[in-house]
């Protein structure tokens, strides 16, 4: 394969496909933990490739590829954080709480949902990746293509701009 050329040659796409399809695969699956999503999005990374391999060389291609997989990765996040937000709490049937604590349980549940929403886009994509996924800092780095240190950083900061939302609890 000529590092110079494009990917559009069906026989590069064919030995890139190969080449990378499987690793590719289980990067979305460990990141994930859904085989359908990750055989899905890898195909979908493929397609991508395809459209644009006038402007993809060779020696980019797995750059691209992977990058394509994080943003349909960090889509799945933004995704599974709507479907959260708006998930039904399981209704009771009966309470021993006193209203008053559950009025103050529900105003404590919208300003933490708003102060998480208010977050810089990076703090809160880490904080929910290790919050809701329960994501390890080293998962998260690999995830989004940033050193564990960025991670750790993004995730204090988050936590300094909550408490100072909320307060000490």
């Amino acid at each position: 394969m000529n590092k110079e050329e494009n990917t559009c040659s069906e026989k590069t796409f064919r030995i890139l496909y190969e080449q990378y399809s499987d690793a590719l695969r289980n990067f979305m699956y460990y990141k994930s933990k859904d085989s359908g999503f990750a055989e899905d999005a890898v195909q979908d990374a493929y397609v991508q490739l395809w459209k644009n391999c006038v402007s993809v060389p060779v020696e980019k291609a797995r750059g691209f590829l992977f990058k394509v997989l994080n943003n349909k990765l960090l889509d799945r996040f933004k995704h599974q954080k709507v479907q959260l937000k708006f998930k039904a709490l399981p209704v009771k049937t009966h309470t021993v709480e006193d209203p008053e604590f559950l009025l103050e349980e529900q105003e404590f549940r919208d300003k933490l949902n708003k102060a998480i929403d208010s977050l810089p886009e990076p703090q809160r994509l880490v904080f929910l990746m290790n919050r809701i996924d329960q994501l390890k800092y080293r998962e998260i780095a690999e995830a989004l293509g940033i050193s564990q240190k960025a991670v750790e950083k993004r995730m204090h900061k988050a936590l300094l701009y909550l408490r100072a939302q909320i307060g000490n609890i």
